[in-house]
């Protein structure tokens, strides 16, 4: 019996996605394990492996369509067993509570497996329960983009106009339902002064290669003649398609910045002994970065202040259990959030060692969507980038973010003398619905003065 391929539900939060790529074909041999396809979400790009074995009898589902979850997307089965033609419609699934969302996509692919469509229960009528209120604004699911209007054209009109390096959707078809032919291309040519362009040899191969319309393109060359570096020009204006990653950040950030009244506090730690501490756990072989003294103080911090720790709707506050502490990480095509669970619960070490194997799985692509969602307030370190000072949006569903910036050597009064300290500056972003000024500076010097209590971090080591 046919097996049914379902578009996979790899975290709490997630309801759509698209596959990138199919690494198996209509008539491709599969064993259990195989990898079908990779999918892309919100957060990451995963592989999707197999449960059955036979042949990839059906593909329902193309590269680049986005689905909701539970989607059949194909078939596997014995070789010439009949499927239907049509994808059969995905169940909804249950409702169940939302886990607060934190923006985080990430880029490559972890290996998850295809679960066994598991058998549908019989019906039992029942009135549909009315949902709660959210207690803070949830991220609004991304539409299913409405494919282009697909271009009528004849094949001879297709090849004309890629020889010529010009764009026929531009071009009024004359045939049969608006169908674009050969004389119609011709006639925008002439239309167009085609024939009075002057372009070099190698600007067109790489007109045609990048499918830049040399009808767009202003020549630097003698008599206005179409150079390379004009081609190149046109390539960098070129508009590029957002990933959806990159998409996603934006309606995030877009989100956050709309709906939250962020402000900001900053304060500048003294860290030039603590730097000196950590000199002598390296030479002991104990290897802390900064970063993770920044966690831990932040963890402490919000135990000690914990409406910095909480979330709201806007009418109600909701105070977090944990501290969920989420860890900005930058990748190749954007930046992801993995979060550290019940960070409060862990020692030193240990948010230590979670911090770095973490960020690893980040960069390596191999986060899962449940590894970056329901942080309950984050940092975002740029202490390795050489900045001065910088202020960090506030992740959806938090009430902060703190943004840490390069330790400097600068001059400092001390017992009433000029030194040369090490000092770094750090910026409290919070929602100002939940987090008044006081209490805003109150938690920026709990961090600043935890960093700078050297006597805490020996008892902590």
């Amino acid at each position: 019996m046919a097996q049914a391929v379902i578009f996979p539900k790899l975290g709490q939060t997630m309801e759509e996605g698209a596959i990138v790529q199919w690494l198996k074909q209509e008539g491709d041999p599969v064993v259990k394990g195989d990898i079908l396809f990779e999918i892309e979400t919100d957060k990451a790009n995963l592989e999707v492996e197999s449960f059955f074995e036979g042949v990839l009898l059906k593909i329902y589902v193309r590269e680049g369509v986005t689905v909701p979850v539970n989607t059949v997307v194909g078939y596997i089965g014995a070789p010439g067993e009949k499927v239907p033609d049509q994808a059969p419609k995905p169940e909804a699934p249950a409702p169940a509570p939302k886990p607060v969302a934190s923006p985080s996509p990430t880029p490559a692919a972890a290996r998850v497996p295809v679960a066994e469509p598991a058998a549908a229960p019989a019906p039992v009528p029942a009135r549909a329960p009315v949902p709660a209120p959210p207690s803070h604004p949830a991220p609004q699911p991304a539409k299913v983009p409405v494919p282009a209007a697909r271009l009528v054209i004849s094949p001879r009109a297709k090849t004309l106009a890629q020889s010529a390096c010009i764009n026929p959707a531009r071009i009024t078809g004359t045939g049969p339902n608006g169908r674009i032919v050969e004389k119609d291309v011709r006639a925008y040519l002439a239309a167009s002064g085609y024939d009075a362009l002057r372009i070099t040899p190698a600007a067109k191969r790489l007109a045609a290669e990048k499918s830049i319309d040399i009808l767009t393109v202003r020549g630097s060359g003698d008599s206005g003649r179409i150079m390379v570096e004009d081609i190149e020009r046109a390539i960098r204006r070129k508009p590029v398609a957002l990933s959806r990653m990159r998409q996603v950040i934006a309606r995030r950030l877009v989100e956050s910045k709309q709906t939250i009244p962020h402000f900001y506090v900053t304060v500048k730690a003294d860290i030039t002994d603590l730097m000196v501490f950590r000199s002598d756990l390296k030479a002991r072989g104990l290897n802390y970065s900064v970063n993770d003294f920044v966690l831990e103080a932040v963890v402490l911090s919000l135990e000690e202040i914990p409406i910095v720790n909480s979330v709201t709707d806007g009418q109600t506050v909701s105070w977090r259990g944990d501290v969920d502490l989420g860890m900005a990480v930058s990748v190749d095509n954007g930046l992801v959030v993995p979060v550290i669970r019940a960070a409060q619960t862990l020692t030193f070490s240990e948010l230590s060692a979670q911090a770095k194997a973490l960020a690893e799985k980040a960069r390596a692509g191999r986060l899962t969507p449940d590894e970056m969602t329901g942080s309950s307030f984050s940092v975002s370190n740029m202490g390795m980038l050489n900045v001065d000072q910088f202020t960090a949006i506030i992740n959806p569903g938090e009430a902060g973010i703190l943004a840490v910036s390069s330790g400097r050597q600068e001059p400092a009064v001390v017992n009433g003398e000029v030194r040369i300290r090490s000092r770094m500056a750090i910026t409290l972003s919070v929602d100002h619905r939940i987090v008044d000024g006081a209490v805003g500076a109150q938690f920026a010097n709990a961090v600043r003065s935890k960093l700078e209590n050297i006597e805490l971090w020996k008892s902590l080591v």
